[in-house]
C-alpha cells in the first residue's frame, strides 16, 4: 500500500474513528486507484481529473450508494494529500456524483415492538438474556455493535440509562431507557456475572452476529420476519418522533453527527399522517374518486 494512503487511513481510524469495516471498504478502493494510476505510470500526487475519471470509467457501476462511497474515498484522500502539503490541489473535487435516493428507514409498529421484546422463547438464563438485550436495543436504540460492546459498568438501571463508549464515530453519549428494560437488565443481572454486559454460553462477550441472531430470531417469532437490530433503532426513534420529542433530542439519543441523518425518521412520522389523511379524511376520500368529482 502506498505510505499516503496508509497515513490516510490512520487518519481517519485516529481522528474521525471510523470502524474496521468503514476503513477496510476505503482502503481497497485506494488500493484500486493505486493499481491503476501504477499502470499508466502515475503516482496519486501527480494523478489528474482525467486520470479520475478513467479510473471510474474502468469500475463497474454499481448501486447509486456505492458509487457515492467510491467518491467519497477519493475525495477524502486528495483532501488529505492537500492538507499534508503534498498536492496543492484536489482533482476529485470536481468529480460528479450520482444522487444517492433518501431511504425511508424500516421500522415496526409499537404493538409489533412489544411483541419482539416481550416474546424471547428460551428458557431459565438465555430467555433472562436474551429478554435484557432485546428491551435495550430497542428502549435506547442501540446499534448491533453497541450491544456487542456494553460493560456491565456502562448500565445504571437506578438512573435508567446506559453509557455507550466509543459509538459510531468514536463518539460517546448517554441515552435514558424505560422501566420495562430497568427490570429486565435486573433480572439478567442475578443470573449473570462478569465485565462484558451481554455474555454467551461460555462466559465469553456476546459477538455482533449474535445480537443479529437474537433480533431476528424474536422476530420470527412475532411475526415479523427478517428483522434486524437496526429496525429496533428506527423503531425507537420513529415511535419517539411521534410522541412528541424533539428531534434534537433524539439525535443525540441515537448518536448522529448530523441533524439530517435524523431527520429521515420525519419522514417516516409524515408518511403516517399522509396515510391517515388520506383514510380518515372526507375530502380526501371523495378525491380518490374522479367520478365523484364531476
Amino acid at each position: 500500500m502506498h505510505h499516503s494512503v496508509a497515513r490516510y487511513l490512520e487518519s481517519l481510524r485516529v481522528e474521525r474513528g471510523l470502524s474496521p469495516h468503514t476503513l477496510r471498504a476505503y482502503g481497497r478502493e485506494l488500493e484500486r486507484l493505486e493499481e491503476f494510476l501504477d499502470d499508466r505510470s502515475v503516482t496519486p500526487e501527480d494523478a489528474t481529473l482525467q486520470d479520475l475519471r478513467a479510473y471510474l470509467g474502468r469500475q463497474t457501476t454499481g448501486r447509486p450508494a456505492t458509487l457515492a462511497r467510491r467518491l467519497s474515498a477519493l475525495r477524502g484522500f486528495f483532501r488529505f494529500l492537500v492538507k499534508e502539503g503534498v498536492r496543492g490541489d484536489s482533482p476529485a473535487e470536481r468529480l460528479v456524483g450520482p444522487r444517492v435516493p433518501v431511504s425511508v428507514p424500516r421500522f415496526v409498529a409499537v404493538d409489533e415492538a412489544s411483541r419482539v421484546v416481550e416474546g424471547p422463547s428460551q428458557d431459565g438464563w438465555f430467555r433472562l438474556r436474551n429478554a435484557a438485550l432485546l428491551e435495550l436495543a430497542y428502549g435506547a436504540g442501540l446499534r448491533a455493535s453497541e450491544l456487542h460492546g456494553l460493560d456491565r459498568e456502562h448500565v445504571d438501571t437506578k438512573e435508567r440509562v446506559v453509557d455507550v463508549k466509543r459509538g459510531k464515530g468514536g463518539k460517546d453519549r448517554r441515552v435514558p431507557f424505560g422501566p420495562p428494560a430497568a427490570a429486565a437488565l435486573e433480572a439478567w443481572f442475578a443470573v449473570s456475572d462478569g465485565a462484558a454486559l451481554f455474555l454467551n454460553r461460555f462466559g465469553r462477550r456476546l459477538s455482533v452476529r449474535s445480537v443479529h441472531r437474537i433480533v431476528r430470531d424474536a422476530g420470527v417469532l412475532a411475526g415479523i420476519p427478517d428483522l434486524h437490530p437496526h429496525a429496533l433503532r428506527h423503531s425507537f426513534a420513529t415511535h419517539l418522533l411521534a410522541g412528541g420529542a424533539d428531534l434534537r433530542a433524539i439525535q443525540e439519543m441515537l448518536g448522529h453527527e448530523s441533524l439530517s441523518t435524523t431527520q429521515r425518521y420525519a419522514h417516516v412520522s409524515v408518511e403516517h399522517l399522509l396515510d391517515v389523511h388520506r383514510s380518515a379524511h372526507p375530502r380526501a376520500q371523495a378525491s380518490r374518486d374522479p367520478e365523484e368529482e364531476v
